[in-house]
């Protein structure tokens, strides 16, 4: 399987792509990780920021839901915005927005401010996100040095979400809410002092934004993110969530007909005759339905059920972010050699039997290193072989100076995963759940892990179906 553009191809069209190389992927998963672990660091905080701001529940999750709406709003725009305007430019636009954001949030007095720098925030990780991942692209020659680079950009973002759980409770515990968006400031201000020494200038592309595109899909995803969010408060059949779906699907569809007809397309539609990119699209949203269902559903059981404090739910997940490391590692080792689609599949359908493990195994009086730790173990090397291998598959066979949307796209389908899988998980519970005892809440919990879990078995199924056929994997 190889790219369209050669790695001397692009070595030549990028002259000072290696000089620090190591030195940028540093820059490059710092800021990653800023991104990735900005919604666990505040998760940690929302107890002390609801008391501090006088919020109620249903303001509170805004503080989450802003960010997510605006990440996945402006993500698609985001990368195509890499591509044509520069990866470099964008990267440290989007790096300063998100510091710029978080002194706003550390020093908001009040609930509309700090949701406005959420916002912010997300808008900024939407912008430097896709430039990011092509920037690693642009840098390493496609094959083994790729891989490898690839295995530790993905390992830094796969496990930031837990690390940002400790941190984020340690912080508020020591110092307050406010600290969290404080040390975001610094890490991000530490990255843009970084950014001109070690990455490369790169070149604008030739093409034009598509406004009409951007616009239209920028809406659509707004608008569909922002109705399945609410809709896990307010109920499916709210006037806002209705009338906010429905104006999506038609600005989604809208925005395929006009990519179809339009010159230089926002989302050049070509990408998907690549084979790989079409497994990528399906395993990120096969994997984030269930990973965050587990996040979503895990801290509940542990602190509703069995009663431990924040700071000991999200301690109980950090073996999850050590194990990634060292399975995202060995996938990059061994990709060339196995594939990305058989990685690909072993990787959701350990997914699978993690959560499964999490559906026969969480009791009213478990134990976590019994009916906890085990799911979780299996799950994180799942997790590893998988994001390592779909974040390489999803710019495989694509255009170098396309690598950018492509890598916006595949983000895009991980937080649609994570959005509408965890609000439909969330619905499945809620069908179930008859009553307020533990027996009665944890019955919502196991149908919902059995859910999620067999989405990442069928995904499994139907990625590795070609190799089960006998079919030749094509780009």
């Amino acid at each position: 399987m190889t790219s369209t553009i050669s790695s001397s191809e692009t070595a030549a069209a990028v002259p000072d792509a290696s000089r620090r190389p190591w030195a940028a992927l540093v820059i490059l998963a710092a800021a990653l990780a800023l991104d990735s672990g900005s919604v666990a660091v505040i998760n940690s905080a929302l107890p002390e920021i609801g008391r501090d701001l006088s919020m109620s529940e249903a303001t509170l999750q805004w503080t989450m839901t802003a960010y997510a709406v605006a990440f996945a709003g402006f993500l698609l725009l985001g990368g195509r915005a890499a591509d044509v305007l520069g990866r470099r430019l964008c990267f440290a636009a989007g790096v300063g927005l998100f510091a710029v954001s978080a002194v706003v949030a550390a020093l908001a007095p009040s609930t509309g401010v700090l949701i406005a720098a959420r916002a912010g925030q997300g808008l900024g990780a939407a912008l430097s996100g896709p430039a990011s991942l092509a920037l690693v692209t642009q840098i390493f020659p496609e094959g083994p040095q790729r891989n490898k680079a690839l295995a530790i950009y993905t390992a830094v973002g796969a496990s930031s979400f837990s690390s940002g759980l400790i941190l984020g409770g340690l912080l508020t515990d020591a110092f307050g809410w406010r600290s969290v968006f404080v040390v975001s400031t610094a890490i991000g201000l530490a990255v843009l002092l970084a950014v001109r020494a070690v990455l490369p200038a790169g070149t604008r592309g030739s093409q034009r934004l598509d406004f009409v595109g951007a616009v239209a899909v920028t809406l659509g995803l707004t608008l569909a993110v922002y109705g399945v969010s609410r809709a896990s408060s307010v109920g499916w059949s709210a006037w806002d969530v209705v009338t906010s779906l429905v104006a999506a699907v038609v600005l989604l569809v809208g925005f395929v007909a006009w990519e179809r007809r339009t010159a230089e397309p926002l989302l050049p539609l070509s990408i998907f005759r690549s084979s790989p990119v079409r497994a990528a699209t399906l395993c990120a949203i096969a994997f984030f339905t269930p990973l965050l269902g587990m996040l979503f559903y895990a801290p509940l059981y542990m602190q509703g059920i069995l009663g431990y404090s924040p700071l000991q739910s999200g301690a109980a997940i950090v073996p999850m972010g050590v194990i990634i490391i060292f399975a995202a590692n060995a996938a990059g080792k061994n990709m060339a050699r196995i594939g990305q689609r058989p990685l690909m599949a072993a990787g959701l359908l350990l997914i699978a039997v993690g959560v499964g493990v999490l559906w026969a195994r969480t009791p009213v009086d478990g134990n976590y290193w019994i009916d906890i730790l085990p799911a979780v173990a299996v799950m994180s090397v799942g997790q590893g072989l998988a994001f390592a291998s779909m974040t390489a598959a999803s710019m495989t066979g694509v255009p170098q100076e396309q690598h950018g949307i492509a890598s916006g796209f595949n983000v895009t389908a991980q937080q649609i995963g994570g959005s509408i899988g965890v609000a439909a998980l969330v619905t499945v519970a809620n069908a179930v759940t008859s009553g307020t005892s533990p027996d009665d809440i944890l019955s919502g919990y196991h149908t919902a892990f059995l859910t999620g879990g067999a989405v990442a078995a069928v995904g499994a199924v139907i990625i590795a179906l070609p190799a089960l056929l006998g079919r030749r994997e094509t780009s």
